[in-house]
């Protein structure tokens, strides 16, 4: 599998204390893979990293069949080049439908003068359709995003970043504050998202990440502690001293 991201050697310092230490890690082209560690294990960082909202002291973050530097990009330019971030907290716009909130995110010239005169054709409703079967939100079309669930709102906005169509998606800890059902549901779409792009999933909740099936990394102090499958990660006695056993 080709690499897509390749973080290398980075390591980044806020007042004396090391968040990132030596960090390098790697993602393929169509790949789901979870990070999960202890508070304060740089998982945040590594993902402010990436997106350009946090510049690294040291190291080399490539990204791409070019392996262009991100570093030497603007936040807006990253996600331009097509790398999706999903904070914890949901920020749809609670007044517009979910269909008008799908439109709004769909990958478009995006020039005020554009933006001003927007009027969808029918292939951007054909879009905002297959977006709403995949997220599982096209009864809930017409409705107010502000009227949603929990879960629906993380779905929707999940669904927000697919349509901006992002070859990398990092994904802040989709679980939290779900029904089980809802995270069912979660696991199923990022599952889907991941066999056409790279997703990276933070998460804290343990039978959520056992559901992606996927390769789990561990980061402590801000290094890779251990990388595989969950069952070789949870069998890592390291892994169980700085995180499991608490």
């Amino acid at each position: 599998m080709s690499t897509l991201l390749e973080v290398s050697g980075v390591s980044v310092t806020f007042d004396g204390f090391r968040a990132i230490n030596n960090l390098s890690f790697r993602i393929g082209e169509a790949e789901l893979r979870a990070v999960i560690g202890p508070n304060g294990a740089g998982k945040t960082t590594f993902m402010d990293i990436v997106t350009g909202k946090t510049r690294p002291d040291e190291g080399r973050v490539l990204w791409g069949d070019k392996s262009q530097s991100l570093l030497k990009m603007s936040e807006a330019r990253i996600a331009q080049a097509g790398i999706g971030r999903k904070f914890q907290k949901p920020t749809v716009f609670e007044d517009q439908t979910v269909q008008e909130n799908l439109l709004m995110a769909l990958k478009k010239p995006r020039s005020w003068l554009s933006v001003l005169g927007y009027r969808p054709v029918a292939s951007d409703l054909a879009r905002v359709e297959e977006l709403a079967a995949e997220i599982g939100l096209v009864e809930a079309l017409s409705r107010k995003s502000g009227e949603l669930s929990h879960g629906q709102k993380q779905w929707l906005e999940i669904g927000m970043l697919l349509a901006q169509e992002p070859r990398l998606l990092l994904v802040d800890e989709p679980a939290a504050g779900m029904t089980p059902t809802e995270r069912e549901h979660t696991t199923d779409i990022l599952v889907r998202a991941a066999q056409t792009r790279a997703v990276v999933v933070v998460e804290h909740d343990m039978e959520f990440v056992r559901r992606l099936n996927c390769k789990v990394t561990v980061l402590h102090e801000g290094a890779v502690l251990a990388e595989g499958s969950l069952d070789h990660v949870t069998a890592n006695q390291d892994v169980i001293d700085v995180y499991l056993g608490r």
